[in-house]
């Protein structure tokens, strides 16, 4: 049934995002499309991460991350941020603009459409993932422009 759901659900486009978080030694970050509004007021988002993977046991322990909502003309950035065994984030941004968030000191890419700075509320195990429901604490300035990364049947598309 695995195989079949995972299909199904390929099928539905979702938004690309790049979570980052700053925990004290380096930093990490990861390609993210399980990303949603919960609340408005407050504003309230979630994310939701594997439940195995170092990035959901980071979150855990910092409690705070950036939310990077990707331009269509960012994905090699995307796909870096979701190559197996990939180094730091930092190493990752080199050659892209981007500053640290003034709360959660997280990078912030500045050719993004949006960022936001996120304090983790709760987090709830569901099978094999962690999803965390996160205050948004800030909206770091950003300059990104155009339409939306998208990823739809395992592919990259830009909306707009």
């Amino acid at each position: 049934m695995i195989g079949p759901y995972l299909e199904a659900m390929a099928l539905l486009p979702v938004g690309v995002t790049v979570v980052t978080v700053a925990d004290g030694r380096d930093d990490v970050g990861a390609t993210v499309t399980a990303f949603g509004s919960v609340s408005a007021d407050p504003p309230v988002v979630s994310v939701s991460l594997d439940s195995s993977g170092y990035m959901a046991e980071v979150v855990e322990e910092t409690g705070a991350f950036v939310v990077n909502v990707l331009s269509g003309g960012q994905r090699v950035l995307a796909g870096r941020f979701a190559a197996e065994g990939r180094p730091s984030a930092r190493l990752l941004v080199t050659d892209q603009a981007h500053h640290r968030g003034e709360r959660t000191r997280a990078i912030v890419l500045d050719d993004c459409l949006a960022a936001l700075e996120c304090s983790v509320r709760q987090s709830v195990r569901v099978g094999d993932h962690v999803v965390f429901f996160a205050d948004v604490v800030g909206l770091p300035e950003v300059k990104g422009t155009g339409g939306a990364l998208a990823r739809r049947s395992g592919r990259y598309h830009s909306l707009g």
